[in-house]
Parts: structure tokens; sequence; C-alpha cells
């Protein structure tokens, strides 16, 4: 047999371990691929660094009517009650998840694209001003 159709034979048979349908990775597309995944895991985790170091002086400049005023107006209050019951305040203290004004602001943000509410920033900001107001009491 010929040198080349033994390499052929070596390259196409079943117990090979090199699967024919799996597509061949470049090793440099792999390893941008993974820094991509490891870059993005290190910016995610500073973000969520940078909201847990924010204390309750986001919330200096909130306007508190406002925020009262979206809370109404989106029937905040009657989406919460649907989501796990009673009056709805059980959502404002889930274990420890929201345990300073950054992530609380962030959670309202959540809820703003979730719902599409359309809210601009300072908007959000005045709605989880109130709810530091009357649930967390952030310092």
């Amino acid at each position: 047999m010929p040198f080349f159709s033994k390499r052929l034979a070596l390259s196409t048979s079943p117990s090979s371990s090199r699967s024919l349908c799996t597509p061949y990775t470049p090793p440099r597309a792999l390893l941008r691929s993974r820094l991509f995944g490891i870059g993005f895991l290190v910016l995610a985790l500073a973000g969520v660094q940078g909201a847990r170091a924010q204390g309750a002086e986001i919330f200096k400049d909130a306007d508190m009517a406002l925020g009262e005023k979206l809370i109404a107006e989106h029937k905040c209050v009657a989406c919460h009650v649907s989501k796990v019951g009673g009056d709805g305040s059980a959502i404002y203290k889930p274990l420890g998840k929201i345990n300073t004004a950054g992530l609380l602001r962030g959670m309202v943000e959540m809820c703003n694209t979730t719902m599409n509410m359309g809210m601009f920033p300072e908007d959000v900001s005045a709605v989880a001003a109130v709810l530091n107001r009357d649930h967390y009491k952030f310092k």
C-alpha cells in the first residue's frame, strides 16, 4: 500500500480520536475566545464590586415625589404581589441578594429593562431612593 493511502486510511478511520463532524478550531481562535470570556468575567465582577461599593449617597439628589409617582404609575406593587404573594413586600429582602444601595438601584434598573418601562436614569434613582427609604434603609 502506498504511503499516501495509509495516511488517508488513518485519517478517516472511525476509531480516530478526532471526530469528522467536529469543526477544527485553530489554536489562535480558541485562545481569543477564551481570553474574551475571561475579560468579560473580569468586567462583570468589577461592575458588581462597583455596585457594592456605593452607599446611600447615590440617592441624595433623588426626587422622592417622582419616585412615589412612578411606583404607583407602573403598578410595581401589583407586579410584586403577583410574584411573591401577600402584600408584595417579601420581594424587598431576598435573602441577602440586595445588601447595598448600588445593588438596589441595579435591581430597579433590571425591572425597568425587563418590564420595558422606559424610565430614565434619574427616574430609576428616584424609585430606588423611595424603596431605600421605605424598606432597605441603607446609610
